[in-house]
């Protein structure tokens, strides 16, 4: 191998790998064998499961990778997000509602510059010292997707005025197509980032592939034999260990201008992914128990959005999604709330019991678990659901409809969907301050950012939640 022994001496720069979705159990058991530079990386660092944040959506867990914060603190609970307390105001949470630091602001406090290409949640990009080229949520390449601004002519220069965001679409029948557009995406990701990485003097390189996380969506059904539309022998049933062994020699390709004498090495996910066994139709489920009222039901699925509430007889109503977000009609706090005060408590106890005992289609216990808030978070800001709900631990999605024959569905509701998002999501560090240790460990989503100063020699901030897992 052409990488050199890490050591135990502090890092002067550091290289983060992001792999949205990039599995623990696919990474270092299933495939782990084929995939030469992460095993390679592993036996030299510590690696293994690093457990998301609880909801484990790609919004806001990179955040919170980034800043050591929870979502109740950052204020932030997934891709859309109430704006207020009024029913209809959903917004999408750009890098404009992050309001803590993240690594790359810590850094550049102490004058490190950062390059930071495709993290999530950095759209519209901020000032930092350094330069960034926001992430998939950029609404297009005519809009200004680069600090500084002029980076956005050379971003568009080298890929010829066809720079790729995100594959839009993704949720499609058309596979093949499909396929081709992860791998073209990825393609141009990986090439971009051996340019930047070899062209400005960064301190901290911190880039991020969506395609693991599309592959996964799109191509589940055809590798796992406990998917129900599985069938042995298909066209695409290496489709993802194919990705993966490619994305291993896209790293390995990044390596070569790497000195991990002194560059701490970092890859990393936002989460998992898991065999989606399909999609509970959570608005149905509350008509069914009496806590939603519409006006006139629908006679096929229709939109929540599109459908005339009666909230004059609702308590409680519920959001779709890889997980399941309910609000309560609560008096004195929505515009025509009903649930008395005094009695919030005990109703969301009362849901708690009824989400959890949940039988699935063939009635078995579904497994659902259901936090609130308050519980789990250091601090609750923004406009949070009141319960967060993970339908069958994540083996079913939610789904937001209503109108449905029945409170199971084994069609996604917003096109062809496979996996759901796992709360296991997976890590390698490496490189100068690590030592080849080739030990195994389960950390924290939390646990990266003060493992990563205190791999560059940095202190840690005493509001961060998590702990280094590296001896200063």
């Amino acid at each position: 191998m052409f990488l050199k022994k890490s050591s135990r001496v502090s890092a002067k720069k550091a290289l983060i790998i992001g792999l949205d979705c990039c599995d623990p159990v696919l990474t270092f058991e299933k495939f782990y064998d084929q995939l030469p530079t992460i095993k390679f990386l592993a036996e030299q660092g510590v690696f293994g499961v690093m457990q998301s944040t609880i909801p484990p959506i790609t919004i806001p867990a990179w955040t919170a990778m980034a800043s050591s914060k929870d979502p109740g603190t950052i204020g932030v609970y997934g891709f859309r997000n109430r704006a207020d307390y009024s029913y209809d105001k959903l917004i999408f949470a750009t890098n404009l509602a992050v309001k803590v630091p993240r690594i790359w602001d810590i850094l550049g406090q102490s004058g490190k510059k950062s390059f930071v290409f495709g993290v999530p949640q950095t759209y519209p990009p901020s000032k930092i010292n350094g330069w960034m080229i926001s992430s998939f949520l950029t609404p297009s390449i005519d809009s200004n997707f680069t600090y500084p601004p002029e980076l956005r002519n050379e971003v568009l220069e080298l890929t010829n005025n066809e720079y790729i965001i995100d594959v839009k679409g993704y949720r499609t029948e058309k596979k093949d197509w499909l396929l081709s557009e992860i791998y073209r995406m990825a393609e141009q990701r990986f090439e971009l980032t051996r340019h930047f990485i070899k062209k400005y003097d960064w301190d901290l390189f911190w880039m991020v592939d969506m395609g693991v996380d599309r592959i996964h969506h799109g191509f589940w059904q055809y590798m796992d034999p406990k998917h129900h539309r599985y069938q042995p022998g298909n066209k695409f049933e290496t489709a993802i260990l194919d990705y993966y062994k490619y994305i291993d020699n896209q790293i390995a390709s990044l390596l070569e201008f790497i000195d991990l004498e002194t560059t701490a090495i970092w890859i990393v996910s936002d989460h998992g992914a898991k065999c989606m066994v399909g999609g509970v139709c959570f608005n149905d489920w509350l008509i069914r128990k009496g806590y939603l009222t519409l006006k006139n039901m629908p006679s096929e699925p229709t939109r929540f959005a599109d459908v005339e509430i009666d909230w004059s007889k609702t308590l409680a109503w519920g959001e779709g999604g890889y997980y399941g977000r309910c609000f309560i009609n609560l008096k004195g706090r929505e515009p025509d709330g009903q649930l008395p005060e005094s009695e919030y408590e005990r109703f969301c106890n009362k849901l708690i019991d009824e989400l959890e005992s949940m039988k699935d289609h063939q009635g078995k216990p579904m497994g659902t678990k259901v936090y609130r808030p308050k519980d789990i978070y250091k601090t609750v800001n923004g406009t949070p659901p009141d319960l967060i709900v993970l339908f069958g631990g994540l083996d079913w999605r939610s789904v937001g409809t209503v109108g449905n024959p029945d409170i199971y569905t084994f069609e996604n509701d917003t096109g062809p969907d496979d996996a759901n998002h796992n709360i296991d999501g997976m890590f390698i560090a490496a490189g100068a301050g690590i030592g080849n240790q080739h030990s195994r460990k389960k950390i924290s989503i939390y646990d990266f950012a003060p493992s990563l100063l205190t791999q560059l020699g940095y202190p840690v901030p005493n509001d961060m939640i998590g702990k280094s897992i590296i001896n200063s």
